[in-house]
């Protein structure tokens, strides 16, 4: 293969990256919802690339579980039963919560700045109204968090986990309240963790998983009993 042929591979490869991250931002920040036909025309239109690269970045968020493909209707943003949300919540609990108590015991210096920086970041986001940077420092501090604990198959299994409650997330985070405590119980795995205190940095992850959880189960209840009654 010519040095030219992998410089080709390497842009496309860009280039996919690229779509994917726009089209995940949208789903994450509620600009797609659950349920909405993903078009591939439109898409073209609105991102600007062909539909190649669109196949490539659906085919990817339908990986991640973001995406479901439907025969004979196509692509759409994948939505979350009530069940399917609380067997996520509860299973999630269990490994962030062994994630925590693990970078409490490591403490990796450079994983405690990383985690620090991504504190500061939400702390900011939450003082302004843009959605997009809010979903972004949460995943960044999920992200620090998961590094830190040492272990990639945890790390692994929580990705795919964070990949289907991004649908979920801006509804929990945004509800009324529910921003400043999650503040607040950020800050306090962080503190727990780098004070090395496994115990209360195990139990700091579980509250915050658990007190998300309530926000979005009731949220989703609520959706799903109205469902119910238009039926």
């Amino acid at each position: 293969m010519s040095s030219t042929e992998l410089q080709i591979v390497r842009k496309s490869a860009t280039l996919r990256l690229l779509v994917e991250d726009k089209l995940r931002s949208a789903i994450a920040t509620g600009r797609f919802k659950p349920g909405q036909r993903l078009i591939e025309r439109e898409l073209c239109e609105l991102t600007g690339v062909g539909r190649t690269s669109i196949r490539e970045a659906l085919r990817q968020l339908e990986a991640e579980g973001l995406v479901t493909t439907i025969p004979h209707r196509g692509p759409s943003v994948s939505t979350i039963s009530l069940d399917e949300a609380r067997q996520l919540y509860s299973v999630r609990a269990l490994l962030e919560g062994h994630a925590g108590r693990e970078f409490a015991r490591r403490r990796v210096p450079e994983d405690l700045r990383d985690l620090g920086l991504a504190v500061k970041h939400f702390v900011q986001a939450a003082k302004s109204d843009d959605r997009a940077e809010l979903i972004k420092a949460k995943t960044e501090f999920y992200s620090a968090l998961m590094r830190g604990g040492g272990n990639m198959f945890v790390e692994q299994m929580l990705t795919t986990m964070h990949n289907r409650i991004t649908l979920l997330r801006l509804t929990s985070m945004t509800s009324k309240g529910r921003l400043k405590n999650s503040v607040a119980e950020i800050k306090a795995i962080h503190d727990a963790i780098r004070e090395g205190d496994p115990d209360r940095a195990e139990a700091s992850c579980v509250k915050h998983i658990e007190e998300a959880a309530k926000v979005a189960l009731r949220v989703l209840a609520s959706t799903e009993a109205d469902a119910t009654v238009d039926a």
